[in-house]
C-alpha cells in the first residue's frame, strides 16, 4: 500500500508538472504569487468529470430530442412560477416550425408522429393551479449517460436554482417528506439573484416504498385537499403545502 501511495504521488507531481509548463509557455506574464497555489490546490482536487463537464444547453452531449422535452416541460412551469402567461402558446409555433426542412415525406411523417406524441403528452391543459399535467419528470439510463449533468443545466437554463438531494442516502420517510418540503416550498437565499428551486432527486429507485409513498402523496394528495376548498382564507392555507415548484427523478433502473 505504501509504495502504491508513493507511486501515484510521483504521478500526480509529474502530471502537475506538466500542466504548469503548459501554463506558463501559455501566459508567459506571471500574475502573482498566490493565484498559482491556488491553481495548484484546485488542479488536485478536480476531476477531469467535473472540469470538462457541460455548463451551457448547447454544450449537451447528450440525446437532443430528451433535451428539449425535458426542457419543453420545465417551461410549462412558467406559469404558475414566473407568472407568464404566454408561455403555453408559445409551444405550437416551434412545434409547427420543424416540419418545412427538405425531407422526403415518409420521414416527415414518421418525425411528425413523434413529435405529436410528445405534444399530446406535455402540452395538456394546466390544472387549476396553473401547473402541468405531469408534476415530475423521470430520467432513467445507465450510470455515465450524463442524466444528473441534463438535470442541472436544464433547470439553469430555464432560470431556477437546481437542489440536488439523494433518495437513497435519506432512508427515513419524515427525513425525505421534510427535505421535499424545504426544497420546492422555500425560498432559495441567493441575496439579489433570487432564483426559485428546481428539486433533482438523484437514485430514485433505491429508495424504500415508504419515502415513494410519500412523494406521491406530495404530488396527489395535496391536488384533492386544494379542490375543495370553499373560501379564500382557507385555500390560502391549504395551498400552503401544495407543490409549486418542478420535481426530476434519476435512476439507473426504470
Amino acid at each position: 500500500r505504501r509504495h502504491v501511495l508513493e507511486a501515484s504521488q510521483q504521478l500526480t507531481e509529474i502530471i502537475n508538472s506538466c500542466l504548469e509548463s503548459e501554463t506558463s509557455a501559455e501566459s508567459p506574464e506571471p500574475r502573482g504569487e498566490a493565484e498559482p497555489a491556488d491553481e495548484e490546490e484546485s488542479a488536485l482536487h478536480c476531476l477531469w468529470v467535473d472540469k470538462f463537464t457541460p455548463r451551457r444547453y448547447m454544450e449537451l452531449l447528450s440525446d437532443d430530442y430528451t433535451n428539449r422535452c425535458l426542457l419543453k416541460w420545465l417551461k410549462l412551469w412558467d406559469t404558475v412560477v414566473f407568472g407568464k402567461e404566454k408561455t403555453a402558446k408559445k409551444a405550437k409555433p416551434s412545434t409547427e416550425a420543424h416540419p418545412p426542412f427538405n425531407q422526403p415525406k415518409e420521414q416527415q411523417n414518421k418525425w411528425k408522429t413523434k413529435v405529436q406524441l410528445t405534444e399530446e403528452i406535455l402540452e395538456a391543459e394546466l390544472d387549476q393551479h396553473r401547473r402541468p399535467k405531469y408534476k415530475v419528470a423521470l430520467l432513467c439510463g445507465p450510470p455515465g449517460l450524463g442524466k444528473t449533468t441534463l438535470a442541472h443545466v436544464i433547470a439553469k437554463h430555464a432560470g431556477y436554482n437546481a437542489v440536488e438531494m439523494n433518495a437513497s442516502d435519506d432512508r427515513s420517510p419524515e427525513v425525505f417528506k421534510t427535505r421535499i418540503e424545504a426544497a420546492t416550498q422555500m425560498k432559495s437565499v441567493l441575496g439579489a439573484n433570487e432564483k426559485p428551486n428546481c428539486l433533482i432527486i438523484d437514485e430514485i429507485d433505491g429508495a424504500p416504498a415508504a419515502s415513494i409513498n410519500v412523494l406521491l402523496n406530495i404530488i396527489h394528495r395535496k391536488d384533492a385537499e386544494g379542490e375543495g376548498t370553499a373560501g379564500t382564507g382557507r385555500r390560502r392555507r391549504r395551498e400552503g403545502g401544495l407543490l409549486l415548484r418542478p420535481i426530476i427523478c434519476i435512476c439507473n433502473d426504470q
